[in-house]
């Protein structure tokens, strides 16, 4: 037998690092500001992510629910985090708050390199961790369970719902009863999708910064077009020659058409910086 009783343990709240936002459903669209500059020819990937969380105390830390299979407790918790020295400090605050649990499997997607944990690292693991599997910017640990029955579950539910920046956790407590390889993977597999589709998530779209100076005379012509490419318009200042310096913020991947679309505007004479 299961039964759900889903807990959010958290709040969406507003982040200021970003140019725009709107809401779609569950979702966030959020446009971050990128140091990529318009002569570059690589484009990032929007990345979804967990929202942040507003920490009002230590029982708002994390999106969470739970779930009862055959009398072993499923606690499914979320978190955001970039990388896996922060994803090791929450993870050992959730093995502190649940000290009588069985096990507390977990599954880390992180968008950086960089959240790669060295080979040090996997060595120097202690004894509760190691069974973790490392894939490039992923970690996963069954925590004790028959090996793949409780990490691998927890990663793949992250992947699915396409996330990244992602720590899930898995806390058991054992009711007694034997599940089986089987159905370890769908109790910890549809714990962590539980809190992965509770928890509000934001989708971060890259964002090219185009800075340029124009003659006035085509200023009408340069600022319609930022807006009809949804571009953001700043820091606008005259030089010596009576020439206007603007930034235009759009959408990483409109970044090319607009430039393309300013130099014909402009005759060519629109110098970019």
């Amino acid at each position: 037998s299961r039964s759900h009783n889903h807990r959010r343990a958290c709040r969406l709240v507003s982040s200021n690092n970003y140019q725009h936002s709107s809401l779609l459903g569950n979702k966030t669209l959020l446009r971050a500001s990128s140091s990529q500059s318009s002569g570059s020819s690589s484009t990032s990937a929007p990345l979804k992510t967990l929202a942040p969380i507003a920490q009002q105390s230590d029982s708002d830390s994390f999106y969470q629910i739970e779930e009862i299979v055959k009398k072993s407790r499923f606690i499914g918790i979320a978190v955001p985090a970039t990388s896996w020295d922060d994803a090791k400090i929450i993870l050992e605050q959730v093995r502190k708050d649940h000290p009588k649990s069985r096990h507390v499997a977990f599954g880390f997607v992180s968008s950086s390199t960089a959240a790669a944990p060295s080979a040090d690292d996997v060595n120097n693991s202690d004894s509760q961790n190691n069974e973790d599997t490392v894939v490039g910017t992923e970690r996963a640990s069954d925590d004790g369970e028959p090996t793949g029955t409780a990490g691998q579950p927890i990663l793949n539910a992250i992947k699915s719902e396409e996330l990244s920046d992602t720590l899930c956790m898995v806390v058991r407590y054992s009711g007694g009863i034997k599940l089986g390889a089987g159905g370890l993977i769908r109790a910890y597999g549809s714990a962590a999708r539980g809190v992965l589709r509770s928890a509000p998530t934001v989708i971060h779209i890259p964002t090219v910064r185009l800075r340029l100076v124009i003659n006035t005379q085509y200023s009408g012509s340069v600022y319609a077009l930022a807006a009809r490419f949804n571009g953001v318009t700043s820091g606008e200042t005259y030089n010596d020659r009576g020439e206007l310096e603007v930034v235009i913020t759009c959408d990483e991947e409109r970044g090319d058409s607009l430039t393309e679309e300013i130099v014909d505007a402009t005759r060519g004479s629109a110098v970019f910086l």
